[in-house]
């Protein structure tokens, strides 16, 4: 499993060039294998995975005739992307994260080709100890997997794969056939978390230290009253990005405190998806019952005049409500789903890259102007 490519060569003010990696974890981590999401009703989300954003169900573990009590596991795959989706009916660690947070991400894991080693160097450099190393063979295939503390409740997985077969999890999850996907998603492109006020800098030097991540990105958003910080954090390779948030308690109350409240804690806020057709993903996913969020309302007013032409027309892009913007390598589009959780602490973003390497700050004010809108919307109704 590879991950999206590199994202940020260079970021922030002035396309500073990023800097020489500091610790050779980088280079054993090239990817994110999975993501693992923590649900109550494991039916209800893979019908919406599936059937609103074409992803398939590759695998499968336990079943109505097992124990009511047991976990079960159903094995997402679009492209290169691979959702574990899990749930509990009453014990265990889905069960338990559901209760604490609602449904969400728990797991995000690492791919490396030396599990041992990458293992050692991570606790050797801080990092908690979950689970040691341990492998699983099943006809060919050959996988092994780690486990170590990331933020909050959310932890990592390291696993290393060899051999030709298409196993998942040997012992674990059992393969089934499936039809070809949608394509309409292709890899991971960034995930986005929240984190409490004051705990930014620690997770960025954190994920520094302990997994050579390195920091690509830093901007304070202000969107009437309120404000936040954001960091981003990134492998070598830029296989691995994380965007990470945390609220301004001198401004006023916002969004990100609420999805603290409302999530119980640190969490990812959303997962952004690569396409290579962002207007043709919206299309499909839009007749299929996906809502998107829509851009503010004075947006696209000086979108050409801001960033000259782009590759998809302006009439086009306010028409989708697909946000834009360049850097020195190419073009970005993107756009962010409206919220179906009961808690309203996560949705998908998808993202299409021509050429262009970084993140587009204006993007992130207007994709958050647009979750404030919908913020007060939705409290005028209760």
């Amino acid at each position: 499993m590879t991950g999206p490519g590199p994202l940020c060569a260079a970021a922030g003010p002035g396309d500073r060039p990023r800097p020489a990696p500091s610790r050779g974890t980088t280079m054993r981590i090239h990817g994110i294998d999975h993501v693992e999401y923590y649900v109550g009703d494991i039916a209800r989300s893979a019908a919406s995975l599936c059937d609103a954003f074409g992803f398939r169900v590759h695998g499968i573990r336990g079943g109505p005739d097992g124990d009511p009590a047991a976990e079960r596991s159903l094995l997402l795959r679009q492209g290169q992307i691979q959702i574990l989706l899990t749930s509990g009916q009453s014990t265990g660690p889905a069960a338990d994260y559901v209760r604490r947070h609602g449904d969400g991400i728990a797991v995000i894991a690492f791919a490396t080709d030396d599990l041992q080693a990458t293992f050692d160097e991570i606790v050797a450099a801080g990092g908690p100890a979950i689970a040691a190393p341990e492998f699983a063979a099943a006809d060919g295939c050959r996988v092994g997997t780690a486990v170590v503390s990331g933020f909050g409740d959310v932890v990592h997985k390291l696993v290393e794969r060899s051999g030709p077969a298409d196993e998942f999890a040997p012992g674990r999850i059992k393969m089934t056939a499936a039809p070809p996907d949608d394509g309409l998603v292709t890899v991971i492109d960034h995930v986005a978390a929240c984190l409490p006020a004051g705990e930014l800098d620690a997770t960025v030097s954190f994920y520094h230290s302990v997994f050579g991540l390195d920091q690509i990105y830093d901007e304070r958003i202000e969107i009437g009253g309120q404000a936040m910080l954001s960091k981003v954090v990134q492998d070598h390779s830029g296989t691995v990005t994380f965007t990470l948030i945390e609220p301004d308690l001198s401004r006023e109350r916002g969004q990100i405190d609420e999805f603290l409240a409302a999530h119980g804690g640190a969490g990812v806020q959303h997962l952004a998806l690569r396409t290579s057709d962002i207007a043709g993903a919206i299309r499909t996913m839009s007749g299929r019952g996906v809502e998107f969020l829509t851009a503010p309302p004075d947006y696209f007013a000086s979108l050409q005049r801001r960033l000259g032409s782009l590759a998809i027309p302006v009439a086009r892009l306010q028409e989708l409500n697909i946000l834009a913007d360049r850097d020195r390598w190419g073009q970005m589009f993107q756009i962010f789903s409206r919220s179906t959780h009961e808690r309203r602490t996560f949705f998908i973003e998808l993202i299409e890259r021509q050429g262009a390497l970084t993140f587009g700050s204006r993007n992130i004010k207007a994709l958050y102007e647009a979750l404030e809108e919908q913020r007060a919307a939705e409290s005028q109704l209760t």
